[in-house]
């Protein structure tokens, strides 16, 4: 499509600093379109106050602020979570966003006949990918709009530079001028003296942490927390009843106060370099280990070890934008059958940066005390002996074998 032809952009606004320049520039180098701001309320406590007012002065004709977080939740962290599924660790706070907030500027973008949508994702990121799948999904023929992949602009130092020059009012500086992502499940750190492998993230400055405290500076008796699943999905917290969205919001500030869920990791980028960030994932830390104990009481060996393996692909579907795709749907099909009987209370034990046991019950449990007991139980130990004959019979064979040749 021409640029002459591009009328009106639908936006991935955030209004933070690529959002924020990218509307003025829009509409000096797209004919003066007509730019729509959409907001995706993914949780970004404290990030969505004064945004349209912003949005609208910079130059957007109007705002959408759509609340998303039941969404997010229940359909991507959720499925997400009960698979197991990390990428090199991390869990994923950015990666199941996209495609959520995607979706929602697909339907914005087809209600308001956009011609296209734009996001202010660099070309060196992975959240291109995830974004530009999902609206390819469900918009297949419409035009998106990268201002990092056209502009001059070379470096978050011009882009400020850019935003002074427009009088674009930002909340940070170039002393503060770390890349961050938040949400309800996490808040990521890049950027800035991060981009130095080599250098100690600074835990204990005030306000570099936004979720929680570093464990330094955890309190020093332990916080005990107990959440109940049913089929794999958290429905109590402490006895309470409620959903998974205040479970995670609940569980965030316990994991916060304990200094839970920090991590720091040179990750493998979609793009093909390696990244450094900083994570800052409190409840979604304390959830996965969770339901990951419970399943060890529910899940059968070999359910367990399949699920295992497939909770990397999974969790490389999520991190690569192929949220919308047969084979995620497929695996979480998989994930779903395997939790049917994942129901039951887990205790755990919060302290300094630590989450420790500290009990399980379940009803569906495979566990048995009498049949595990080094006491005395109806087990025939002498069962074992033909198991091992028959297991072992290979590499008898292969070693009556081999000492014929010698």
């Amino acid at each position: 499509m021409d640029k002459k032809d591009i009328k009106k952009v639908v936006l991935a606004y955030s209004g933070g600093l690529d959002t924020s320049i990218i509307i003025p520039w829009l509409k000096e180098n797209y004919n003066n379109c007509e730019v729509v701001a959409v907001v995706g309320n993914v949780g970004q406590t404290g990030e969505l106050d004064g945004l349209e007012e912003k949005a609208i002065k910079t130059g957007a004709s109007k705002i959408y602020i759509l609340d998303l977080t039941d969404d997010y939740v229940d359909n991507y962290i959720i499925p997400t979570m009960k698979a197991g599924a990390v990428y090199e660790e991390y869990l994923l706070g950015t990666s199941h966003a996209r495609p959520c907030i995607a979706k929602a500027l697909v339907e914005v973008a087809l209600k308001e006949n956009a011609d296209a949508i734009c996001h202010g994702c660099t070309g060196k990121g992975n959240d291109q990918v995830r974004f530009e799948l999902a609206i390819k999904h469900f918009a297949p023929k419409m035009k998106v709009i990268a201002p990092w992949r056209e502009w001059s602009i070379k470096s978050r130092e011009e882009e400020i530079e850019y935003a002074e020059k427009h009088n674009i009012p930002l909340k940070i500086n170039r002393e503060t001028n770390y890349s961050k992502d938040k949400n309800l499940w996490h808040l990521s750190h890049e950027g800035m003296d991060l981009e130095d492998p080599a250098n100690e993230p600074q835990y204990e400055k005030k306000g570099f942490l936004e979720m929680g405290v570093s464990p330094i500076d955890a309190p020093n008796e332990p916080t005990y927390v107990e959440i109940e699943f049913i089929k794999g999905v958290p429905v109590a917290i402490d006895g309470e009843k409620t959903s998974a969205k205040n479970i995670i919001y609940k569980l965030n500030k316990l994991g916060g106060e304990n200094g839970i869920g920090l991590l720091d990791i040179v990750e493998n980028r979609l793009v093909g370099m390696k990244s450094r960030g900083v994570y800052e994932t409190p409840g979604g830390t304390i959830l996965y280990k969770a339901h990951s104990v419970l399943e060890t009481l529910c899940l059968d060996k070999m359910t367990a070890h399949e699920k295992q393996k497939l909770s990397v692909t999974f969790g490389e579907l999520v991190y690569n934008g192929q949220w919308f795709t047969p084979l995620r749907e497929a695996l979480s099909a998989f994930v779903d059958k395997t939790q049917e009987r994942v129901n039951g209370k887990v205790r755990l034990k919060l302290y300094k940066g630590n989450i420790i046991n500290a009990g399980v019950w379940s009803p569906d449990s495979l566990y048995s005390e009498e049949l595990a007991t080094f006491g005395e139980s109806d087990y025939d130990q002498k069962d074992s002996a033909g198991f091992i004959n028959l297991y072992g019979l290979p590499i008898k064979m292969q070693s009556i074998v081999d000492s014929k040749k010698k």
